[in-house]
């Protein structure tokens, strides 16, 4: 069992609502690791940052992501910083990786001022850009397709990856 695909990029770009649509039209089930690592620690992402530390939230990540690629069927996004563990971008090998690529300004718009995202609580754009820069090489190097999200709907990208997925 495998997914249908893995959809991966940076905070904002658009992995759940695009994720949705795409399980939608696939006729399958969409998970996000996110919610998963949430699930786990019976508590918010922030939550976990705050009690237990980033180190600890990341550890809960990767076992999500490989325990999600092992034994899930459907559209699957992973946290934005998902694939900053080795182990996961190895784990990503062989699967269709759809990189949703997202240029700053619509980031933010998409974000907002990083309610409920701890990372963002100091500076959201400089920090927002910093990771975005930080990620970028990581995201393109387990992709399989990249699609690039800027001043597009859901439906529009969705549209897309439904058009790459196809054999």
């Amino acid at each position: 069992m495998r997914p249908a695909c893995v959809l991966v990029g940076v905070m904002g770009a658009g992995k759940t609502t695009v994720g949705e649509l795409l399980a939608a039209e696939l006729g399958t089930r969409f998970r996000d690791t996110d919610a998963d690592v949430e699930a786990t620690a019976g508590k918010p992402i922030s939550e976990i940052f705050i009690d237990d530390g980033e180190a600890h939230f990341r550890t809960l990540e990767k076992a999500a992501v490989v325990t999600a690629l092992a034994s899930f069927d459907g559209v699957l996004a992973l946290g934005g910083g998902a694939i900053l563990a080795e182990e996961t971008r190895a784990a990503l090998a062989g699967h269709a990786v759809v990189y949703l690529s997202v240029g700053l300004a619509d980031a933010v718009k998409r974000v907002g001022l990083g309610a409920g995202r701890p990372l963002l609580a100091i500076n959201p754009r400089a920090t927002l850009k910093h990771l975005m820069d930080q990620r970028r090489p990581l995201y393109e190097q387990v992709a399989t397709f990249t699609v690039s999200t800027d001043g597009r709907t859901p439906e529009e990208i969705a549209a897309e990856v439904l058009t790459l997925l196809k054999p």
